[in-house]
C-alpha cells in the first residue's frame, strides 16, 4: 500500500517524496489504527488523508469546519484529477442531493462536510451504505473545551463513526494543540496516545518579531509599500480598526480588501475572492478571517494589534509561507491592546472560560516581552520543551544600537509622579508636549514645571516612549473604564538615578525578495489559466512551483515534469503555456 502511496503522490501531485510525519501517519492509517497527527499550519497535514483516500476502497470523509477551505481543497483536488466533492450551507437543496448520489454511487473518492451535518439524521441516513475506509477529523482542536475554537457540533463525530459497521479509521488532525487539547481529542475520538504523529510545532521558514513602542501606521505603510507585490494579511483585533487600516491603504494606492463579521456576507465573499484571486495583495481584517484559506503565496502577516492567546497567533501566523518560501509574522505591540483584548474576553457567553482566557492573554503578554528566541518561547507553549533558539527570528538576529534614554524617561516618570499618577497616557504626553489642549489648562497642568520640557517631540513620539516605558515596568498601567498610568518600583529606581535606560532604535522594514522578470511572467500565465478554470492561481502552482521553474528553466515537457509539485495532470492541462512562457523569455 506505501509503495503505491507514493506512486499516486508522485503522479497526482508532482512531489518525490513524503514530509516528515507524512509516512507514518498514512501508515497508521493503512494499519487500521486511529491516529492524532500534530503538524505546523503548512505542514502538509491534508496529504496525510488524501493519498490513503485514493489507495482504499470507497469514499473517505472530511470532517472540516471551514466553508471556503473546503471550496479551495476540492478545487485544487479537481485540478488535480480527482473526484471530490463537498457539502455545506453554500449549496443549494439540489446540489446536495446530486452530490450525495454520486457519493452512493461510489464515483466521489472524498467528501468533505462541514460539523454540523451530524447534526442531521436525515442526512446520516442518506450515508448509510456508503463504504467509508477512513474518517478525517480537520482542526480536531475543536472537539476539546480547552481549545481556543471550541466547536460543540464537534462532539457529534463519534455519533457519526457508529454509522458504519466495517469502522472506518479514524484520524484527527491540528496545528496548535497544547498537551491537554491534545489528550481531549484521544479521549473523545477513542485514539491511543502511542498513535500520536507530532513533527514539532517550528515552522523553519518563518521569521517570527515583536516591533513595540513604535508608531503602528508608519510601520504598515511602509513596510507594504516595500512589499506591494507580495500578498499579506493584516489583523487586527477590532472592526473599526480594520476598517481605519483598510482605508488608511486605499489613500496609499495600496490594492487592499477587508474582512470582518460586521460587513455584509456578499461584501466579505468578494474582499476574500480578490484575496484569493491575486487581485489584491493585502487582506485587512479580524480573526473571522482566514480559518481554512488555503492560500499558499502568503509572504507576511502583521497583527496589527495584540492577539487574544497563543494558539490563535500561532494559527494566524502560521498562514503565512505554506509553501515554504520564507515569510514573515510581526507583531504591533501597544499596551492599551491588552484592555481590547480583556474587554472582548468578558463579552464570553460562557463566564466560566473567562478565567482560563485570561491566563492565556497574559501568555501572549509575555510573548512580546521575552528577550530570548520568540519561536522557542512558541514552541515551549505548546509543550517541547526541547526546541534550541532558532537564530532567525527578530530577538535572535537584533542588531540594533541602544541609546541612553534615560534623561527623557524621568522627565516621564517625573510629570506622572506631578500629575498625581491618575491620568491616562495621552494627556500625560500632551502635558509634556506643551499642548493647549482644553484639559490641561482646566487641571491647571500648564503650570506645572514638567509642561512642555519635550516639546521638541510630537504627541505621538512621546506616546511610543511611554509604551517602551510600559514593556519595560518603568511605567505601570491601572486597567479600569479609563486606564491610568502610575510610577512602580521599576521606575522609582530611575527616577532616582540609581538606574540607567537603553532602548533600542525602530525596527527598520525590509524588502522580502529580489525582482525576478521570470517569475513575474510566470504570475502572468499562471493568473490567467486561473481565471479562465475560475479557481484562485495557488490551486495551479504555488509559488514555490513558480520559483523552482526559474531555477530549471525547463524546456520540454519531461524536464518540466521534473519541477517541484508538477504531476502528470498538470503537465498535460498547464504545461505548454508554462514551457512557452520560459521559451520566449529565454530568447
Amino acid at each position: 500500500m506505501l509503495e503505491e502511496a507514493k506512486k499516486l503522490l508522485q503522479s497526482y501531485f508532482g512531489y518525490e517524496a513524503f514530509r516528515t510525519g507524512q509516512e507514518q501517519a498514512i501508515s497508521q492509517v493503512f494499519e487500521g489504527h486511529n491516529s492524532i497527527c500534530v503538524m505546523p499550519t503548512g505542514g502538509g497535514k491534508s496529504m496525510c488523508y488524501q493519498i490513503p483516500a485514493l489507495v482504499m476502497e470507497g469514499t473517505t470523509i472530511v470532517i472540516s469546519p471551514l466553508i471556503s477551505l473546503m471550496k479551495d481543497q476540492v478545487d485544487a483536488l479537481t485540478a488535480a484529477g480527482i473526484p471530490a466533492a463537498y457539502i455545506n450551507s453554500s449549496l443549494g437543496f439540489e446540489e446536495v442531493r446530486e452530490t450525495l448520489h454520486n457519493v452512493q454511487q461510489g464515483t466521489v473518492k472524498l467528501l468533505y462536510i462541514a460539523p454540523e451535518r451530524l447534526d442531521s439524521q436525515i442526512f446520516l441516513d442518506e450515508l448509510q451504505g456508503v463504504h467509508v475506509p477512513l474518517i478525517a477529523v480537520d482542526e480536531a482542536h475543536c472537539i476539546s473545551q480547552w481549545g481556543h475554537d471550541f466547536r460543540p457540533s464537534y462532539r457529534l463525530i463519534s455519533r457519526m463513526m457508529e454509522l458504519f459497521p466495517n469502522n472506518p479509521t479514524v484520524l484527527a488532525l491540528t496545528a496548535t494543540a497544547t498537551p491537554q487539547v491534545r489528550d481531549d481529542i484521544c479521549r473523545i475520538l477513542g485514539i491511543d496516545k502511542e498513535h500520536t504523529v507530532m513533527t514539532g510545532f517550528e515552522r523553519a521558514n518563518l521569521t517570527f518579531s515583536v516591533v513595540r513602542g513604535q508608531d503602528r501606521e508608519r510601520f504598515v505603510k511602509d513596510y507594504v509599500e516595500k512589499n506591494k507585490k507580495e500578498a499579506g494579511i493584516i489583523y487586527a483585533a477590532t472592526r473599526k480598526t480594520v476598517d481605519s487600516v483598510y482605508e488608511m491603504l486605499l489613500k496609499k494606492g495600496i490594492k487592499a480588501a477587508k474582512y470582518h463579521a460586521g460587513m455584509p456576507d456578499e461584501e466579505r465573499k468578494i474582499g476574500q475572492e480578490r484575496f484569493l484571486n491575486d487581485e489584491v495583495t493585502v487582506m485587512v481584517a479580524t480573526n473571522a478571517f482566514g480559518m481554512g484559506i488555503d492560500k499558499s503565496n502568503i509572504r507576511y502577516v502583521i497583527h496589527y494589534q495584540l492577539p487574544k492567546n497563543m494558539e490563535s497567533y500561532y494559527q494566524e501566523a502560521g498562514r503565512a509561507g505554506r509553501d515554504g518560501l520564507p515569510s514573515e509574522c510581526i507583531v504591533l505591540y501597544a499596551s492599551q491592546d491588552v484592555q481590547t483584548q480583556r474587554f472582548l474576553i468578558d463579552q464570553a457567553q460562557d463566564q466560566s472560560r473567562i478565567p482560563g482566557e485570561l491566563v492565556k492573554l497574559q501568555g501572549m503578554i509575555d510573548y512580546c516581552h521575552t528577550e530570548n528566541c520568540l519561536q522557542q518561547f512558541i514552541i515551549y507553549y505548546f509543550g517541547d520543551t526541547d526546541a534550541e533558539p532558532c537564530g532567525r527570528c527578530g530577538n535572535c538576529l537584533d542588531e540594533r544600537e541602544s541609546l541612553d534614554v534615560t534623561k527623557d524617561v524621568q522627565m516621564v516618570l517625573s510629570c506622572v509622579v506631578r500629575m498625581g499618577q491618575k491620568f491616562g497616557k495621552m494627556l500625560t504626553a500632551q502635558v509634556l508636549t506643551g499642548s493647549r489642549n482644553k484639559k490641561v489648562i482646566e487641571f491647571g497642568f500648564d503650570k506645572l514645571s514638567t509642561y512642555g520640557i519635550l516639546k521638541h517631540q510630537s504627541t505621538k513620539e512621546v506616546s511610543n516612549l511611554m509604551e517602551f516605558m510600559i514593556s519595560q515596568d518603568l511605567l505601570a498601567v491601572e486597567q479600569g473604564a479609563y486606564p491610568t498610568i502610575y510610577v512602580p518600583d521599576g521606575g522609582r529606581d530611575v527616577l532616582l538615578g540609581k538606574r540607567q535606560v537603553l532602548r533600542k532604535g525602530a525596527v527598520v522594514t525590509k524588502q522580502l525578495s529580489e525582482n525576478d522578470p521570470l517569475f513575474e511572467e510566470l504570475r502572468k500565465v499562471r493568473k490567467e489559466l486561473a481565471d479562465e478554470a475560475g479557481v484562485p492561481p495557488f490551486v495551479i502552482f504555488s509559488d514555490k512551483t513558480l520559483q523552482d521553474m526559474c531555477l530549471r528553466r525547463p524546456q520540454t515537457p519531461a524536464s518540466f515534469l521534473e519541477v517541484n509539485g508538477v504531476g502528470a495532470n498538470k503537465l498535460e492541462k498547464y504545461g505548454d503555456a508554462f514551457l512557452e512562457a520560459i521559451r520566449s523569455y529565454e530568447k
